[in-house]
């Protein structure tokens, strides 16, 4: 039997809004999410939206991680088109290798059971 450990994600940010009462620089949002430049442009990964009530929504891989979640957010064939405001956080998972990046992205899908995902789906 093969043993599979999802790791912990390394990124995870969550829709809120600035604190307005510090002298910290305004933050535009983008997508509603003011930590969004935590999340980085060169790395790869997998990618996980949840939302308000912590269920997993959909399940993405990606070799440029902040680009591909912005895809998410402005695309008209992505998965989640539809279910966009839904997104409440979004957690990161750097993973470069590709092969890996596969098998858990498959596993999370199937163990978590992703909502919006219908590839590599074996639960239905």
């Amino acid at each position: 039997m093969i043993t599979i450990n999802v790791p912990n994600p390394d990124i995870t940010i969550v829709q809120r809004k600035q604190d307005e009462n510090t002298d910290a620089p305004k933050i535009k949002p983008v997508y509603g999410f003011i930590d969004f430049h935590e999340i980085p442009r060169d790395k790869g990964g997998l990618i996980l939206f949840y939302n308000n009530k912590d269920e997993l929504l959909f399940v993405g891989k990606a070799r440029k991680l902040r680009q591909r979640v912005s895809k998410h957010f402005n695309d008209n064939v992505s998965p989640l088109k539809n279910h966009r405001d839904e997104v409440n956080k979004i957690e990161i998972l750097l993973v470069e290798e590709p092969m890996e990046r596969d098998i858990l992205e498959t596993y999370i899908i199937n163990t978590q059971y992703a909502k919006y995902n219908v590839d590599k789906v074996y639960y239905k």
